[in-house]
């Protein structure tokens, strides 16, 4: 079966985020959807809680970046936690609680958390 645009797409995306985890010696990578509707859902606080938690743990393995909208707004606010060799996993209905939870058990210890995960792998749109 012949590779179309979507396929090549996300296969870039993987080896993007691969090779900057590795280069960077990163082992995980959180990304908090802060679009409009994730701040208005409490995503701030989110991300906030989850900085100080990396500061306060002294954590030097793990990027915490932001996004924009995820496009599932009634789920907000949202993490995406990938590691290398693994599945992204985006996670929904986020509070200070269930992030402190994600970065112990997911980005520090590699098991998903599944009771908040929306999605493991990528997603695709047909």
């Amino acid at each position: 079966m012949p590779l179309n645009v979507d396929d090549l797409k996300r296969i870039k995306e993987e080896y993007k985020v691969t090779s900057t985890l590795r280069e960077g010696g990163y082992k995980a990578k959180i990304t908090v959807h802060m679009g409009t509707c994730g701040i208005a859902a409490g995503a701030r606080k989110v991300m906030t809680v989850l900085l100080d938690e990396v500061a306060k743990g002294d954590i030097k393995d793990i990027i915490v970046t932001t996004s924009g909208c995820a496009g599932l707004c009634s789920r907000e606010p949202m993490a995406t936690v990938e590691l290398i060799g693994n599945p992204p996993v985006k996670y929904i209905d986020l509070n200070p609680e269930k992030i402190i939870r994600i970065l112990t058990e997911h980005a520090l210890s590699g098991n998903p958390v599944k009771e908040y995960a929306l999605v493991m792998g990528n997603e695709t749109t047909y």
